[in-house]
């Protein structure tokens, strides 16, 4: 019999769920022993919910397809299979609240890629290699929710997942001020070019709350733990404009910084390449190695070419240059779907389970 902790992907039949499927497949530590999505797809082999739409590079996992997929509103059917679950469902946002404190009360552990809970005080909105000590807000979430093993922890959007991890070790010198512009893939939205040829030779200088999220969030990742959950840091000042561009997979991001004590360009440059996270030190099994790679020629990173650096689970970086405005602009870019969305939840529950936040019923 297995030891892998057994996971169940709910939203299994949507672009992240298929990530997560996809991801899963034979990963060391967790197996996919249960899939859900919407009571249309309820009753169906997951094979036949997804042949029409997988949108995969990589065939879908001949053990998984053979899976029946179950409503995911049925929260006691599907605890009653798994250990904890993955969250990526396409809902309203109160009623992606509602599932997963639902889940979480029926003492099952929910890593979500959704939004929906990023804003609640007690959840930790967590980028693994930056804030793993928001783990601690968990004891306070349990006593709101009632629970003893139940929990929800949320992955931050995809669309600051290039530039924070190449912030963060900048903030020692004060970080004041970021301008932020990120060009957004369209499976962001959940789209191929097939469903969407609308955004062929196209771009769209609007993206439903994403700038929000993107000035947002990462004051809550930068924040600190109290007794009552998590306070968001007051700096840096982060405005933003996001713009979905006609690209697969892949967001880039040009960003533009100031700090209270301007560091020089060798200082950041080291500081990005050593820069090491906790599933670096504990050499998780999605963690990539290294982290962040800056290129130091003036056409790099591309998203074609760079976008699945470490299997898309690392950040690249380049063009790194003194500013006339501010002090330095720069540009990055990470993979939406992989550590944008299901590869840095995976990431995640890793490092829940490497300290003792996941473990087998």
């Amino acid at each position: 019999m297995s030891d892998r902790l057994k996971a169940g992907v709910v939203g299994a039949t949507g672009m992240v769920g298929q990530r997560f499927v996809s991801l899963l497949a034979k990963h060391p530590w967790f197996e996919v022993v249960s899939v859900s999505a919407s009571e249309r797809s309820a009753g169906k082999t997951y094979t036949e919910a997804v042949q029409n739409r997988w949108a995969m590079s990589v065939p879908i996992p001949e053990k998984i397809g053979k899976l029946v997929v179950k409503n995911a509103s049925n929260i006691d059917d599907v605890s009653a299979e798994v250990d904890f679950i993955f969250c990526a469902v396409d809902m309203p946002k109160d009623k992606t609240r509602e599932l997963e404190d639902r889940y979480a009360k029926a003492e099952t552990p929910v890593v979500s890629n959704n939004s929906a809970h990023r804003g609640t005080v007690d959840v930790p909105v967590v980028m693994p290699e930056i804030n793993d000590e928001h783990f601690k807000a968990i004891e306070i979430q349990r006593k709101r929710l009632g629970s003893k093993r139940g929990f929800i922890v949320a992955k931050p959007n995809c669309s600051l997942q290039s530039y924070v991890p190449a912030l963060h070790p900048l903030r020692q010198f004060g970080l004041k001020h970021v301008f932020v512009c990120t060009y957004q893939a369209i499976s962001g939205a959940g789209k191929t070019f097939k469903d969407w040829p609308e955004m062929v030779d196209n771009v769209i200088p609007f993206i439903s709350g994403e700038e929000e999220k993107s000035e947002i969030e990462p004051m809550k990742i930068w924040g600190t733990v109290d007794g009552k959950g998590i306070v968001p840091a007051s700096e840096p000042l982060i405005t933003s404009q996001c713009i979905r561009v006609p690209i697969t997979d892949g967001h880039m991001a040009a960003v533009f910084l100031s700090f209270e004590k301007k560091p020089s360009k060798e200082q950041i440059l080291q500081l990005w390449k050593s820069f090491k996270g906790k599933p670096q030190k504990l050499d998780l099994p999605s963690a990539p190695k290294p982290f962040l790679r800056y290129f130091e020629e003036n056409d790099r990173p591309q998203t074609k070419i760079d976008r699945d650096f470490e299997d898309g689970m690392g950040v690249t970086v380049g063009r790194l240059r003194e500013d006339r405005i501010l002090d330095y602009r720069f540009i990055c870019l990470s993979h939406n779907t992989v550590r944008g969305a299901a590869g840095g939840a995976v990431l995640t529950a890793e490092l829940l389970k490497a300290e003792g936040y996941l473990n087998g019923k």
